[in-house]
């Protein structure tokens, strides 16, 4: 079994994001009293027992912090992703994503600290075969894509023993219930109200359960250098869409398709971004990631595929918890 204890206290970033609240509430329950999550001054409804208030890129606030709690190891979920907000807003987008990023390790490096640094798929632009390996050039569409492969060189940089593991969609549960694709998607439906994905934007998805053993198991280990964390089945966003209509007994006529050319410049669209984890999965020595969705029986087939429902097959809100967000081991 994992265990953190003698890398404790931990600093969680970013639980506005879907893998830092996923990860901060996991690793909280698993260490209680030793993990204390920061949360941006504006998202302030996001309140609970070690969640506090404060900016990452406050130089000093962060360095308070720091000298408050005395971390050990950081897990850095911080990223602005909201696309069209960063391409409206690239300082704002910087600031948060990149200068963040010298915050965090300059505090590290001056204590001590390990630090695990979360960033994304989306440094890619995706117009080859996707599947990519850790050696592809990044080339980004968009601000936020640019601003995350700039955090990723702010990290190594400056620190020598720093681990960055690029995901792709995390599938959980967020905050306020619209953070997350799940969550997003399904608030659209659930209000009957159509939903346009990209029948050309492929993502390699991942249960965050999945991801929090991964992100403990590089806490407490000392690997060095950049990782893909993606699962094992790429899935287009529309063949993402049409689960999650299927699965939660929407109406299908409110799931819109199209290509990603259609959908206008603003903001600019990834391709395949599929990632191979074979240099993690190396790393772990297993294979840390199901395939999301759990069961083949739930895996589009074609774009009508969400318009036929077996009338034995279980769709409800109940159904997106237990086979989208926290699957058991032996569902089919």
């Amino acid at each position: 079994m994992v265990m953190l204890r003698n890398r404790l206290p931990l600093l969680v970033t970013g639980l506005a994001g879907v893998a830092g609240y996923n990860a901060f509430n996991y690793l909280r329950h698993k260490y209680p009293g030793q993990v204390v999550g920061i949360r941006p001054h504006r998202t302030f409804r996001l309140t609970g027992p070690g969640i506090v208030s404060q900016d990452a890129e406050d130089t000093l606030g962060m360095r308070r912090v720091f000298d408050q709690f005395g971390f050990r190891t950081v897990l850095n979920a911080i990223g602005n992703c909201a696309l069209k907000s960063c391409e409206l807003d690239p300082a704002m987008a910087r600031n948060v994503n990149v200068v963040s990023a010298g915050v965090i390790a300059a505090n590290a490096r001056r204590v001590g600290a390990r630090v695990v640094h979360l960033s994304s798929d989306l440094v890619f632009s995706g117009t080859g075969a996707g599947n990519h390996v850790e050696t592809d050039p990044t080339d980004p569409v968009t601000v936020y894509g640019k601003t995350m492969v700039e955090a990723e060189g702010v990290f190594f940089a400056r620190l020598l023993d720093v681990a960055v593991l690029r995901i792709s969609l995390p599938m959980g549960p967020s905050f306020n219930g619209h953070a997350g694709a799940i969550d997003w998607i399904q608030s659209r439906f659930r209000a009957d109200r159509p939903a346009t994905l990209y029948f050309d934007e492929v993502r390699c998805s991942t249960y965050c359960d999945d991801m929090n053993d991964v992100f403990e198991r590089f806490l407490v280990n000392n690997a060095v250098g950049l990782f893909h964390c993606g699962g094992p089945r790429p899935l287009t966003l529309y063949q993402i869409a049409q689960v999650i209509n299927r699965v939660g007994g929407y109406n299908p006529a409110m799931l819109k398709g199209c290509p990603r050319i259609e959908a206008g410049p603003m903001p600019p669209r990834a391709g395949d971004v599929s990632m191979s984890s074979a240099k993690l999965i190396t790393e772990l020595g297993y294979q840390p990631f199901r395939p999301w969705p759990m069961g083949d029986a739930i895996v589009p087939t074609d774009r009508d595929w969400h318009f036929h429902r077996p009338d034995d097959e279980p769709r409800s809100l109940e159904e997106i918890a237990r086979r989208l967000y926290r699957p058991g081991d032996r569902l089919n």
